[in-house]
C-alpha cells in the first residue's frame, strides 16, 4: 500500500525564531541538489515565546509568529513545490505549554475552572483526592512555600482594561471575574459618596456589582448556565473597562484596593485579602515540589509546564487539529509525524481517524489505498512489534539501533565488561540499573499519578470479599513494582478490539517479574493486578467500557513516560560501559546484532513497514551517528581502550577534587567522559576560541549527564559542589597545558577517528540503500560530532554547506567522479567526502524510486578471508537491482592504523556470493566504474577488492 505521497528522503529542519520560515526558503534549492524529496519540519504552530523546539504549542489555530507568517509560510511551500519537494509536520496531539500567559486554553480554564469552554480540552482531575483541590487545579509555580511568597509581595494583584489578575513575575494568571466584587467592595461607599450617589457612574458600578453576584460559579453543570457566565463575565469585563476609562474617581478607587490587596511589606495580616482572593480561583498556587505528589492534572513525563489534552475526545481532536487540517486541504503538507504516541490515550483509534479525516477533507488525494503518509514516534522494545495501525512505519529509532549494532564486535562483550567493572568498580548489569531508574522515577517526580492509580486499585479491591484486605501501601508497592518490570513502553488494551497475544504476554512478564523481585510480599497482591488489567471485567469491573477500562488507559499512559524518564532520561546516564548503545531506542545490554539477525530485521521491514523512516540522527539522540560510530570502535579495542583509560586516569588525578570527603568525580562519570571525548574530539584543529568552545560544550554535556544519572545531583536538587568539581576536572583534562594526557589521548583518539569515519560511511550507504525512507538531521550530511539536546540544537551553517555542495560539483564535473572519489579518499576529515557519498547516493534512489520504494530486500552473503568484515545486501525489482556493500569492524580489518579499507591488500580474495544467471555488468555509483561479476561454479560473484578500489562503500547499480 503506497502512500498518496511517499517521500524518497526526510530532512529534519528545527524551526524557532533563529531558523524561521524565510530562513528555509534560502536552502529549499541546497537541499533539493542535496537529493532530499521532503523537509521533515519540527512544530512550527504558535508556541511558548522563544521555544526552540516547538514541543510547547500554546495555540494550535496559527502559526508561531517568531517563525513566520501566512505570507512566509506560503512563500516556503510555494519554494518546496517549485522544486518538486514537498514537506512533513511534526503533530503534537499530547500536550500544550502552560508556562506562560500565552495559552488562551489554559487562561481559561485558570480563569473559570471547570465551567471553562476549554476544561475538557486538558486532562484535569476536577474530584481528586486531596479535598482542598475540588474543583481546582494545582499550580506548583512558586518558588518558595506559598506563605513565604505571598508575604515576600512577590504575588502582585493587577488591574488593566477591566480585568484583575495576578502577577507572579513573569506569569500573569486571572482572577475570576465572580470574584472581582472582593476588590471592588473595599471602601466602595467612599468612592459612591465621590461619584455622587444618584450619577450615572455610580449607578453603573453599582449595576457592575449586582452583574458580579449574579455570575453563575464556575462549577456549574447546566449548558445554560456556563453560556450565560462565559457570555457575561465578558461583558462585566468591557463595562468596567470604559467605565474606568471614563470616570476618574473609579481609576484611583481601583487602583487603591490593589494597592491594599498587595499588602505591606513586615505585615503578614496585610496580606489576608488577597490570601482570601486567591483561595476564590479555580487554581491553587503551591511550591514547585509539590507537583511530584500532589499535581492533578496530567503532564508530559513530569514536566509541570506541559499539560496533558484529551485526544480521546472527539470535539478535542477537531479543535486541536483544524489549522492543520486547513494546511492539508490546501495542500501544504505531504504527511505527518505523530510525537509521542504512546501519550496518547487510544493511539490505534486516533491514528484511524486521522486518516479518515484526511479522506474526508481530499478524497481526491487520500483513500483506504492511498492514505496519508504517516509516521509515528514511537520506541520499540528488542523484540516489540508495532501494532498494525494505519501509518507507514515509525520514526526509526529500532532502525538506529540495529545498524548501529552491526558495526559493535559482540566478541569483545565479556572484555568490555571486564574494562568497565574494573576501571569504575561497578558490577551492575543494566536491566538491573533501568528498574532502579524507573523505582526512582515513580517515587520522586511522577508519585502523584502512582497515587491516583493506586486508590482506583484500592477501591476495585474493596469490592470484592477476597481482595479488600488488600491495603493500600501493599497496592502501591505492587503497582510501583510491575510498573518498573514492564519490559515495553505500553500496551494498547482497548474497549474496541479483544485484547492481543502481545499485550497478554507483556502484563504476564512484567507481573511475573515484580513477583519474582519481591519473593517477600504477598503473590496475591500481584495476581489482583494482573487479573484486573487482563481481564474484563474482573473484581468488580464492568463490561470494558467504564471504570475498568479507563484504569487500564490511565496504567498504560504512566508505564509510558514512566519507561522514558526512567530509561532515556536516567538509566542510560548511568550504565556507560559503551556510550554508542546508549541510545533512545536502543538497549546497552544488546552488545551488537549479528549479521545474519540485521538481514532477517531488514527483509522483514521490506515486507511490512517499507515506508518507515531510517534515522541514525533525530533532534532526540543522545549522540550524533559520527559519535556513535567511533565510538562502536572500542568494542573492536577493549585492551587499547582498558591501558588507555588507566593511563588517563592516572595523569589526571591531580584535577579531581574531594566533595563530602570522597574523591570526585566518581570512576563511572570519569569514564564517561573519556568515551565523550573520543566521540567528538573536532576531525580539525581548533585553535583557541574553539578550544574553549570546546570545553564548554564538554562541561555542559557532563553537567546534563550528572543530573539525568541523579546519582550526585539532579535537576530538582543540583549539588553545586559536585558540579563545580566537575567543570574543574573537564578544565584540567582539556587544558592545552596538560600535554601528556593530550598527547597520549591523541594517539588512540585518531586511530578511532579514522575507524569512525569508516564506520559512518558505511552506516549512511546501508541508510540510503536499505527499505525505509532515509531521514537526515539537520547538518549530518557533513561530519557531525554533537552531543544531546541543546548541544545538537545549534544552528547549521548553510552557507558553509551550500559553498561544500557547490565546490564539490564543480569537482565532479571537473574531474569526473573516479578522480573526485580519489581525492576526496586522500583526506577523509574533509567535509565534502561525507557530503558526497549523501549527495550521490540520495540522488541516485530519487532517480530510481520504484526500486528503492517497492524493491524487494535479498541478503548477500560473504566469502573469504574477510568475509567477517564484509556486509552486503540487494534491492530488486522489475526496474532494476542495486547492490549495497560495506565494510564492519575496520579497526580488526586493518593491519596498520594509517590503512584504509580499500584495495586487494586489505580484502584478498573476500567477495559477496550472488546466484548465477544475474546481471554480469555493474556500475559503481559512487567512482562511475563498471565492475564485472565473477562466475565461480553454479554462483556469480563480486569482490570486495574491486568494489571497495576506490572508496569504502559500494553502491552498484546492475547494467
Amino acid at each position: 500500500m503506497l502512500p498518496a505521497f511517499t517521500p524518497s528522503a526526510t530532512y529534519r529542519l528545527q524551526f524557532n525564531a533563529a531558523f524561521t520560515f524565510d530562513d528555509a526558503s534560502q536552502i529549499v534549492d541546497y537541499l533539493d541538489t542535496l537529493g532530499v524529496s521532503h523537509c521533515y519540519a519540527s512544530s512550527y504552530l504558535a508556541a511558548v515565546p522563544g521555544s526552540t523546539h516547538g514541543y510547547d504549542m500554546v495555540d494550535p489555530s496559527r502559526l508561531n509568529p517568531e517563525i513566520g507568517d501566512e505570507a512566509s509560510y506560503a512563500r516556503w511551500v510555494g519554494l518546496l513545490r517549485q522544486h518538486r519537494m514537498g514537506h512533513i509536520i511534526d503533530l503534537v496531539p499530547n500536550h500544550m505549554g502552560i508556562a506562560d500567559s500565552a495559552n488562551p486554553w489554559w487562561q481559561d480554564v485558570l480563569e473559570n475552572g471547570p465551567n471553562s469552554r476549554q476544561a475538557r480540552v486538558f486532562d484535569i482531575d476536577w474530584h481528586p483526592l486531596k479535598p482542598e483541590l475540588e474543583d481546582k487545579v494545582l499550580l506548583p509555580v512558586l518558588g518558595d512555600s506559598y506563605g513565604a511568597v505571598l508575604e515576600r509581595q512577590e504575588l502582585r494583584l493587577e488591574y488593566a482594561e477591566g480585568a484583575f489578575a495576578v502577577r507572579y513575575f513573569g506569569r500573569v494568571l486571572p482572577v475570576s471575574p465572580g470574584t472581582y466584587g472582593l476588590v471592588l467592595g473595599v471602601g466602595s461607599d467612599e468612592l459612591l459618596e465621590a461619584l455622587g450617589p444618584e450619577s450615572d457612574d455610580a449607578t453603573e458600578f453599582l449595576s457592575i456589582l449586582t452583574a458580579i453576584r449574579h455570575l453563575p460559579e464556575r462549577h456549574v453543570s447546566d449548558p445554560g448556565l456556563r453560556a450565560e457566565r462565559a457570555r457575561e463575565k465578558e461583558v462585566i469585563k468591557r463595562r468596567l473597562a470604559a467605565l474606568s476609562a471614563r470616570a476618574p474617581a473609579v481609576r484611583a478607587y481601583i487602583a487603591g484596593a490593589v494597592r491594599i490587596f498587595n499588602g505591606r511589606a513586615g505585615e503578614p495580616r496585610s496580606f489576608d485579602r488577597l490570601d482570601q482572593l486567591l483561595a476564590a480561583q479555580a487554581y491553587r498556587l503551591a511550591h514547585w515540589r509539590v507537583a511530584a505528589e500532589e499535581i492533578n492534572y496530567r503532564r508530559f513525563f513530569d514536566i509541570n509546564e506541559l499539560a496533558a489534552i484529551r485526544m480521546e475526545d472527539t470535539a478535542v481532536f477537531e479543535r486541536v487539529h483544524a489549522f492543520v487540517f486547513d494546511l492539508l486541504a490546501r495542500g501544504a503538507i505531504d504527511g505527518v509525524r505523530v510525537d509521542h504516541v504512546d501519550g496518547l490515550y487510544d493511539p490505534g483509534d486516533y491514528l484511524g481517524r486521522l486518516q479518515e479525516r484526511a479522506r474526508d477533507i481530499r478524497p481526491d488525494l487520500y483513500s483506504a489505498d492511498r492514505p496519508l503518509y504517516v509516521v509515528v514516534e514511537k520506541i520499540l522494545g528488542a523484540d516489540e512489534e508495532l501494532p498494525g495501525w494505519p501509518v507507514q512505519g515509525t520514526t526509526g529509532y529500532e532502525f538506529l539501533a540495529r545498524v548501529n549494532g552491526l558495526f559493535v564486535d559482540a566478541r569483545n562483550e565479556a572484555a568490555l565488561n571486564s574494562v568497565y567493572e574494573r576501571f569504575t568498580r561497578l558490577r551492575s548489569r543494566f536491566r538491573d540499573v533501568a528498574y532502579a531508574g524507573k523505582q526512582l522515577v515513580l517515587r520522586v517526580s511522577m508519585a502523584s499519578e502512582l497515587n491516583v492509580l493506586a486508590h482506583g486499585l484500592n477501591r476495585f479491591s474493596e469490592r470484592n470479599r477476597h481482595c479488600r484486605d488488600f491495603t493500600l501501601n501493599s497496592l502501591t508497592h505492587a503497582l510501583r513494582d510491575i510498573i518498573a518490570c514492564f519490559p515495553v513502553y505500553r500496551t494498547y488494551v482497548n474497549a474496541r478490539e479483544p485484547m492481543s497475544g502481545r499485550d497478554r504476554g507483556y502484563i504476564e512478564r512484567a507481573v511475573a517479574e515484580a513477583k519474582r523481585r519481591n519473593t517477600g510480599r504477598p503473590a496475591l497482591v500481584f495476581d489482583f493486578i494482573r487479573d484486573l488489567l487482563l481481564k474484563m471485567p474482573a473484581y468488580g469491573g464492568d463490561d470494558g467500557t467504564g471504570e475498568q477500562m479507563r484504569f487500564v488507559g490511565r496504567f498504560q499512559q504512566l508505564t509510558s513516560p514512566v519507561t522514558a524518564k526512567g530509561i532515556e532520561d536516567t538509566a542510560l546516564y548511568v550504565y556507560n560501559r559503551l556510550a554508542s548503545l546508549n541510545e533512545v531506542g536502543d538497549e546497552p545490554d544488546r552488545f551488537g546484532i549479528r549479521p545474519d539477525a540485521l538481514h532477517d530485521w531488514l527483509a522483514a521491514r521490506a515486507d511490512r513497514w517499507p515506508h518507515g523512516l531510517s534515522a541514525t540522527s533525530t533532534h532526540d539522540t543522545k549522540r550524533s551517528e559520527d559519535v556513535r560510530a567511533r565510538l562502536n570502535v572500542l568494542s573492536e579495542l577493549p585492551g587499547a581502550w582498558k591501558q588507555a583509560i588507566a593511563r588517563w586516569a592516572r595523569i589526571n588525578r591531580r584535577g579531581r577534587s574531594t566533595v563530602d570527603g570522597v574523591s570526585y568525580p566518581s570512576r563511572n562519570e570519569e569514564y564517561l567522559l573519556y568515551q565523550t571525548l573520543v566521540g567528538t574530539w573536532p576531525l580539525q584543529a581548533m585553535g583557541t576560541d574553539g578550544e574553549r568552545e570546546y570545553a564548554a560544550r564538554v562541561t555542559a554535556s557532563m553537567q546534563k549527564a550528572m543530573r539525568e544519572a541523579k546519582v550526585f545531583t539532579n535537576w530538582l536538587n543540583p549539588s553545586e559542589p559536585h558540579e563545580e568539581a566537575m567543570a574543574r576536572f573537564v578544565a584540567c583534562v582539556l587544558s592545552p597545558a596538560n600535554a601528556a594526557f593530550r598527547e597520549d589521548f591523541l594517539r588512540l583518539q585518531q586511530r578511532i577517528a579514522r575507524c569512525g569515519i569508516y564506520n559512518s560511511l558505511a552506516q549512511l550507504a546501508i541508510k540510503i540503500g536499505a527499505p525505509g525512507v532515509p531521514d537526515f538531521y539537520q547538518g549530518t550530511e557533513i561530519w557531525h560530532f554533537r552531543l544531546v539536546d541543546p548541544d545538537n540544537r545549534r544552528p547549521v551553517d548553510y552557507t558553509r554547506c551550500r559553498t561544500l555542495l557547490e565546490e564539490l560539483n564543480a569537482m565532479l564535473a571537473a574531474e569526473g567522479s573516479a578522480a573526485a572519489a580519489a581525492r576526496l579518499m586522500a583526506d577523509p576529515a574533509d567535509d565534502r567526502l561525507k557530503l558526497y557519498v549523501t549527495s550521490a547516493l540520495l540522488r541516485f534512489r530519487r532517480s530510481r524510486l520504484p526500486l528503492f520504494q517497492c524493491g524487494g530486500y535479498a541478503r548477500l552473503d560473504a566469502d573469504g578471508s574477510r568475509r567477517e568484515h564484509l556486509f552486503a545486501f540487494a534491492r530488486t525489482h522489475a526496474a532494476g537491482r542495486v547492490v549495497v556493500a560495506v565494510p564492519r569492524l575496520v579497526a580488526t580489518l586493518l593491519p596498520d592504523a594509517n590503512e584504509r579499507p580499500i584495495g586487494e591488500r586489505i580484502w584478498g580474495d573476500t567477495r559477496i556470493v550472488m546466484t548465477a544467471g544475474g546481471p554480469g555488468r555493474y556500475r559503481h555509483v559512487l567512482t562511475g566504474r563498471t565492475l564485472r561479476a565473477r562466475t565461480e561454479a553454479d554462483r556469480a560473484t563480486l569482490w570486495a577488492a574491486d568494489m571497495f578500489a576506490d572508496v569504502p562503500v559500494a553502491f552498484l547499480e546492475a547494467l
